[in-house]
């Protein structure tokens, strides 16, 4: 008995292990999975498909006479690179007008005096200024400004010009005085500019003596529009927009003295001189920066004998490395930099690099060591003289700046001696004159120069955000035509006008892309004057404050992003590329086709897509133009329309109620800007139009005015005029009657019935948005919007639905799975704790409806609803917790033993069982089975780089603690003020102090204080410690070392000096996830399995299945192998290494601007060539100091 029990009971054990390895066999119930996903799936899609009404909608559009057509890609960007360049000679002509009238005034005014004095014309700083008392103040004069949409929405005076003062200019000094008075005659041109092209933005002539007059008057500040904290009017003449009309283009190399000649203070006084230097640089041309003692090498390691391209970037380097790097010593060795100099330029000269025109060499520092330079030049530079002299003396002595001044005089340069750096800005401005000196004595020669594009003032869109749109400006130079007893050749100024980029992209109307096509344009260096990936580092910010644009020059390179391998591509991708960007640079026609990697929601999703580009010149200006459309459906319009004109039915029927909305940014009907018609939206004024077009005598106006040449007369346009895009009106009323008879027949009978018969989805809202930029949406009948709500309505979101990411990827996933919606949800990183419970996510679900004609397809609209997430979940957890009718499964999504995710295309989790995860990428969840999914080739890993990244500069000195107060710091003020004080007589005493703290903050102007002294110390620190940035979020690290500040007084830093402490430009990538989904197959799920990933042995599988019509999977996962989950991340991090060089300096192919004026035989005439110092008496020196003392004691 005891024996069979015993014999029994192995047995038991062996039959529970069997049952245990039975089930453990079956720990997925994978045909369930399937089934599950299958009901899911359809239940979706057949509610969505009838709520929708999709299939009335394409039967509707077939209804009327519409036809699917093919795009001629060369003939289209051929015409929209005609209307481009219509736009701009009209700003070409304009500007040569002002050229014209402006010389001709300074002629006749000749060297008479003028009334220019204070208070006799229009002063930005005085206008409408009132004493304590209410009267006007004594220099102020009164001017009626009332606020322009059209000019940055502030307040102005289309009647006169005003004139602008940075605070250094003497209004004293007679010139300045005879240029004011002369050029207030250009106001009837102004005026009259205006008249004949009300798109005409801001007008101005500029002069060299650095007054500004601009056109329409405005007052500074402004009374609206612009910033509460606008600053002193900045110093023009260094900007790129100045610089590069005045002068050629320019091959620099400048030569920093770094020997022992140089004191503490000189030392710093000469990299001020240097950076100002750079700052007159543009992407025309060409610089480096060589330090010379005993030996001579590049300041930057990144640029080894080379000149690098002025580019921003290159501009920003070599600041940061001017302003870090270390005194090495020595004796001067000036002769063997002159040397090194000259052989760089003539190697660049005669390889044909670099700018191929002037070429000069700028020598900064006490001019030591200058023994053997007459030789250097002898052998390197006379007799013609192709190269430029301009010195600097920074210190020294008498003897040391005689010798730099001949060195100048010889070289057609120009000296000057540096005492203080409230001089820099202002000497460093010969450097420019000089060079301007050949195109000013040729007189005839005047070219157009079209500045890099930069961040300015407010849009004129009805629909403004008030953050600033990108500008370019254009500008040709013009010069003094009198006569005078010595020869001279003076440059008078600049004029020119300031043009919006948006008025170009108008010209480029985005319904004749299509969904996803584009437009860029591209200039003579491969940079993009617009592109819808271009993120200009800076805000317009500093613009609204000073007017100082901020330039920005990215390559096409670092915006269109190529997929890492295209087996349909004959030849290397990057070829392409670059072929596609010197093609366009030299400004032929053609087209070639490119895979290419599509971003979304801000670098957190991605999709490749085959892409063809057509472009075309634009004939008279340095740009090219492209239009992009996505090969397959980009490649078909459809083209339906309603005629209005003589239609017997009132069309603006078709537009009633407050549920509707038209894209903001486009032109379907807009008045000129000098008519005084006003419109509340971009709806108001549609409405407006369709009214008129609906009367007798309607115009549609649909040919923009076209430019004549510049001496034909010009006809000014009404004021009330007006331009109508006939084809996109007539398509946008069609699409209103499909969308309006729709609802007539159908009623809401069968959304109640759609309710009725699947009453476990809860729609919170549905829409429609077309072709034509229409937006239509329909409340439900439960949901309700609180008064109170921040959140804005789905409407103010999404009002330019035609450029949403859910319209561009519902298209574009058409061509994948035709009968399917799109679903999502907002994005969530999982670093903030979200409480649902109160609002829970919406899950959006779009589809695009396409209309076919003739066997060709092309997308009409998109349909969408707006599902309430518990909704979705509770109908996912009743189908996934029940088996299929006679099968019996121990295990379902309801228990413990299995967790179920609904994941998207790309990887994020739209339904869990925790509803605090949705909106999170699954491998933030459980990266070790989103790793077996992409090793599985369920997901593909795709890597996107961002060459226009933005990083966070903690290390800045003004962000952290550099600017707390300690006890002790105004001791150490006070001892550096003291200090720095002596050194004005001692300067044994000063280089001592100098060595002892060699970064001792110096008073220095204020434009350098913000550009160059953040900079320098924000790059000093760049190479020390690691970092792993997130931009979005917390990084995994950021260990660096604080520098040490040097003491000195506090000061509020600069507002631009605070926004650039606060993110620098740095490269980012991220590793995104797109599914394959040809991989799955719907009639089986795909069965995983992770092994190994836990010490007891134990197995964790999982089923993966494919949700039919939709963007969506399936993954069921089991629980009871507790494997340990990795992390991955969406979010994109610094990309590499923290090295010296952020990139490797880059060759690019670029074409040289068409006109090159470095020459002219008779300039060796001219005897100016600069100036040394004054040599102040020692009473004046004793006095100085004297009342610096009485000044410090008293506050």
């Amino acid at each position: 008995m005891a024996l069979g029990t015993m014999t029994r009971r192995p047995l038991l054990l062996l039959a529970l292990l069997a049952a245990a390895l039975a089930n453990q066999l079956e720990d997925i119930p994978h045909n369930e999975v399937k089934n599950w996903a299958l009901k899911f799936g359809v239940d979706l899609w057949e509610f969505g498909r009838h709520f929708t009404k999709m299939n009335q909608i394409q039967n509707k559009y077939h209804e009327y006479n519409v036809e699917v057509v093919r795009k001629d890609g060369l003939l289209l960007v051929r015409e929209l690179a005609a209307e481009v360049k219509n736009h701009m000679d009209f700003k070409i002509n304009a500007v040569m007008r002002i050229m014209d009238s402006a010389e001709a005034a300074a002629l006749s005014a000749g060297s008479s005096s003028i009334d220019g004095s204070p208070g006799s014309y229009y002063d930005a700083r005085w206008l409408n200024v009132h004493a304590d008392d209410g009267t006007l103040s004594s220099r102020a004069r009164r001017l009626l400004l009332s606020p322009s949409r059209h000019f940055d929405h502030i307040a102005v005076n289309t009647s006169y010009s005003a004139v602008l003062m940075p605070p250094k200019v003497n209004t004293e000094d007679g010139e300045v005085q005879n240029q004011i008075g002369w050029s207030e005659h250009l106001d009837p041109l102004f005026v009259n500019n205006y008249e004949i092209d009300p798109t005409l933005s801001w007008q101005y002539y500029a002069s060299s003596s650095g007054f500004m007059r601009r056109y329409p008057a405005m007052s500074w500040p402004p009374e609206d529009g612009y910033s509460h904290h606008a600053r002193d009017f900045y110093d023009f003449r260094s900007s790129n927009w100045f610089v590069e009309a005045a002068t050629s283009p320019k091959d620099l190399v400048i030569l920093l003295d770094d020997s022992d000649e140089l004191s503490s203070s000189n030392r710093q006084l000469a990299k001020s001189t240097v950076a100002a230097l750079l700052d007159t640089l543009g992407p025309n041309d060409f610089v480096n920066v060589f330090r010379y003692s005993d030996s001579v090498s590049e300041l930057h390691p990144c640029y080894t004998k080379m000149l690098a391209q002025a580019v921003p970037e290159t501009i920003r380097e070599l600041k940061s490395a001017v302003w870090a790097g270390e005194a090495t010593g020595g004796a001067a060795n000036l002769t063997g930099a002159l040397t090194s100099a000259f052989e760089i330029l003539y190697r660049y000269n005669r390889t044909g690099l670099g700018c191929q025109c002037n070429q000069a060499i700028a020598v900064i520092g006490a001019g030591g060591g200058a023994g053997g330079v007459t030789t250097v030049f002898r052998t390197w530079n006379w007799p013609h003289m192709p190269v430029r002299i301009f010195t600097y003396r920074v210190g020294g002595d008498a003897a040391a700046g005689k010798t730099m001044k001949e060195m100048a005089c010889n070289n057609k340069g120009f000296h000057v001696t540096i005492n203080d750096h409230d001089e820099v800005r202002q000497k460093v401005l010969h450097f420019i004159e000089v060079l301007a000196r050949p195109m000013v004595m040729y007189q005839t020669m005047h070219p157009v120069h079209w500045s890099p594009v930069y961040v300015g003032g407010r849009s004129s869109s009805l629909d403004d955000d008030g953050m600033g749109q990108l500008m370019t400006s254009v500008t040709v130079p013009i010069f003094d035509r009198r006569n005078h007893t010595q020869r001279e050749a003076n440059l008078l100024g600049v004029v020119g006008t300031d043009v919006p980029v948006d008025q170009i992209k108008k010209l480029v109307a985005p319904y004749k892309l299509g969904v996803n096509g584009y437009s860029f344009m591209l200039d003579n260096n491969g940079h993009v004057l617009y592109h819808p990936d271009l993120r200009p580092l800076y805000t317009n910010e500093e613009y609204t404050e000073t007017l100082r644009p901020l330039y920005s020059s990215v390559d096409l390179t670092d915006v269109e992003l190529l997929v890492d391998y295209d087996e349909n591509a004959r030849v290397n991708l990057t070829s392409l590329l670059f072929e596609l960007r010197h093609e366009m640079i030299e400004q032929r026609e053609g087209e070639t086709e490119m895979g290419v990697k599509v971003q979304y929601e801000g670098m957190r999703r991605v999709a490749t897509r085959r892409q063809r580009y057509f472009y075309s010149p634009v004939d008279g200006t340095p740009y090219s133009l492209a239009a992009v459309l996505p090969d397959g459906y980009g490649m078909y319009e459809l083209q339906a329309e309603q005629e209005i004109k003589h239609s017997p039915i009132n069309v603006t029927e078709y537009f009633k109620g407050e549920n509707w909305k038209v894209h903001p940014d486009w032109v379907y009907c807009e008045y000129a800007s000098t008519s005084e018609q006003t419109f509340n939206s971009p709806e108001e004024q549609l409405l407006h139009f369709l009214t008129r077009a609906g009367r007798p005598g309607w115009k549609w106006m649909s040919l923009r005015p076209r430019a004549l040449t510049l001496h034909n007369a010009h006809k000014k346009q009404d004021r009330d005029s007006y331009y109508c895009d006939k084809t996109l009106v007539q398509s946008l009323v069609r699409d209103a009657m499909v969308i309006k008879e729709l609802d007539a027949h159908a009623g809401h009978a069968s959304h109640h019935n759609q309710q009725g018969r699947f009453h476990k989805f809860v729609v919170t809202l549905s829409f429609i948005a077309t072709r034509s930029g229409l937006l239509k949406w329909t409340e439900n009948i439960n949901s309700s919007r609180s008064a109170d709500s921040s959140e804005p309505h789905f409407s103010e979101k999404h009002a330019r639905a035609f450029d949403s990411e859910w319209y561009r990827r519902a298209v574009e996933h058409h061509s994948i799975e035709p009968e399917s919606f799109v679903f999502s949800v907002p994005f969530r990183d999982g670093s903030e704790v979200e409480d649902f419970s109160g609002k829970p996510p919406l899950v959006l679900a779009t589809h695009a409806v396409f209309v076919e004609s003739r066997g060709h397809r092309a997308p009409a609209a998109v349909v969408g609803l707006h599902f309430k997430l518990d909704s979705l979940a509770k109908h996912f957890l009743n189908v996934t917790s029940t088996c299929t009718a006679g099968s019996v499964c121990k295990k379902t999504c309801a228990g413990d033993e299995l967790d179920c995710y609904i994941l998207d295309d790309n990887g994020f989790i739209i339904l869990s069982e925790d509803v605090s995860q949705t909106g999170r990428f699954f491998g933030q969840v459980d990266g070790t089975i989103m790793d077996s999914l992409v090793q599985d080739r369920i997901y593909k890993k795709v890597t996107v780089h961002d060459h226009q990244g933005r990083c966070p500069d903690s290390r800045n000195p003004f962000s952290g603690n550099s600017n707390k107060l300690s006890p002790m710091k105004p001791l150490s003020w006070l001892g550096g003020y003291v200090a720095n004080l002596l050194a004005v007589w001692f300067p044994l005493w000063d280089n001592v102090h100098g060595r002892a703290h060699g970064h001792a903050e110096e008073e220095i102007d204020y434009e350098d204080y913000e550009n160059e002294d953040l900079e320098h110390e924000d790059e000093m620190d760049r190479d020390r410690g690691t970092y792993e940035i997130i931009i979005d979020g917390m990084g995994a690290s950021d260990r660096h070392e604080v520098p040490v500040v040097s003491p000195g007084p506090p000061r509020e830093p600069p507002r631009e000096a605070a926004r650039s402490a606060a993110v620098r430009p740095c490269d980012t990538s991220a590793e995104l996830f797109t599914l394959q989904s040809t991989r799955l197959n719907a009639a089986q799920p795909l069965k995983g399995k992770l092994t190994n990933c836990h010490n007891s042995g134990c197995e964790r599988p999982f089923s993966v299945q494919k949700i039919p019509h939709s963007n969506l999977i399936l993954l069921v996962v089991d629980t009871l192998c507790p494997c340990g989950a990795k992390r991955l991340d969406v979010r994109a991090r610094e990309a590499g290494v923290r090295t010296a060089c952020r990139r490797p300096a880059r060759a690019l192919p670029r074409r040289r601007p068409p006109a090159c004026v470095s020459y002219h035989p008779e300039e060796i005439e001219i005897q100016s060539c600069g100036r040394g110092a004054r040599t102040r008496p020692m009473f004046v020196l004793l006095a100085t100091i004297a009342v610096r003392l009485l000044l410090t004691l008293t506050t």
